[in-house]
């Protein structure tokens, strides 16, 4: 199982949000290429970044320039999502030495750019799916959509997405633990790698999405607090 170290972006910084609320952010260290750095000392081969800035349709120059200087890093597989809402970024990104690119708001409200993207760059397209309530939720988390998840991830997967990266919203940044019962479900979806992402907060948990067959998980504040001793669960669990 792959471990995906996170780093979140907002203003150039590298955060935490606590339920998807950018309201309730922390920011963990203010030079997010450092960040990496650390993760890369600790092991990590491949590193989830988030432009939390353009998730939310805002711009941002600092977040541009922070995954531009973490994807020269050498040694790391790094995603990129956030903002992805047109061919050109997903080109921009692929060309920095990004290695997949993770479409999101645009994924649930231009459906045929997914599949467009989906078929055209295979492996380096993977669909970010959160959920609040069972619902997806798009726009930085902030709109609530009538379809369920599970539902999109089956579209997803009925028109060539190889990848998918599920979040329960409700425990993102939350350390409560995640949503073991929707990876359950996700993964009886045939051909569709899944991520989980959101609230993993122990080794037991990373034990239990191993071994239901999870492609790979997201670390996010358990690392920055020292819940999970990253360096450890790479040794363990990093494939």
């Amino acid at each position: 199982m792959k471990l995906f170290p996170a780093i979140d972006l907002r203003g150039g910084q590298a955060v935490r949000l606590y339920q998807g609320d950018y309201a309730q952010m922390t920011v963990y260290n203010p030079d997010p290429v450092a960040q990496a750095r650390q993760f890369l000392a600790a092991g990590a081969k491949y590193l989830h970044v988030v432009d939390l800035d353009g998730a939310k349709g805002e711009d941002s120059a600092a977040n541009r320039a922070a995954i531009a200087a973490i994807a020269a890093l050498d040694g790391l597989y790094v995603e990129v999502g956030g903002g992805i809402r047109d061919e050109a970024r997903v080109r921009q990104y692929l060309e920095l030495g990004v290695g997949r690119c993770i479409l999101g708001t645009a994924a649930v409200k231009n459906f045929d750019f997914t599949t467009k993207m989906a078929q055209t760059y295979g492996e380096k397209i993977a669909v970010g799916v959160d959920m609040k309530n069972g619902f997806v939720a798009v726009s930085g988390w902030q709109e609530l959509t009538p379809e369920r998840g599970i539902d999109f991830c089956r579209r997803c997967a009925a028109v060539g997405v190889r990848a998918v990266i599920a979040t329960d919203i409700s425990r993102d940044g939350t350390l409560q633990g995640t949503n073991l019962n929707l990876y359950r479900a996700l993964l009886a979806i045939p051909d569709l790698a899944v991520t989980a992402s959101g609230g993993i907060a122990a080794m037991t948990e990373l034990e239990a999405l191993q071994a239901m067959g999870c492609h790979a998980a997201i670390l996010g504040k358990a690392v920055y607090t020292g819940a999970i001793d990253l360096a450890a669960a790479v040794r363990r669990f990093g494939a």
